[in-house]
């Protein structure tokens, strides 16, 4: 399952969301989303989890969880969330 993490604190590295997912269970990729032109965190990322079981108990637990002094937004991702934009 492909899990959406928000509302990340800008200094969050992709090894700091594997160690907080992999609690929860195997953690299959972490893509840690990017300002293309400064290369900084935008606060979002995208956690792929191989077990849908414990990507629920991921999302459950985490969603509202304090992570960095940050109030993390946890859901199932949607197609649209991170995806090219259409402006």
């Amino acid at each position: 399952m492909n899990i959406y993490v928000g509302n990340l604190p800008y200094e969050t590295t992709e090894d700091d969301l594997r160690q907080a997912f992999e609690a929860h269970g195997e953690v299959s990729s972490v893509q840690l989303i990017v300002d293309r032109y400064t290369g900084k965190s935008r606060g979002f990322a995208f956690i792929e989890m191989s077990d849908d079981g414990n990507s629920q108990t991921a999302i459950e637990q985490l969603n509202g969880a304090d992570f960095g002094g940050r109030e993390l937004k946890v859901t199932k991702a949607n197609r649209s969330e991170g995806g090219p934009r259409r402006d």
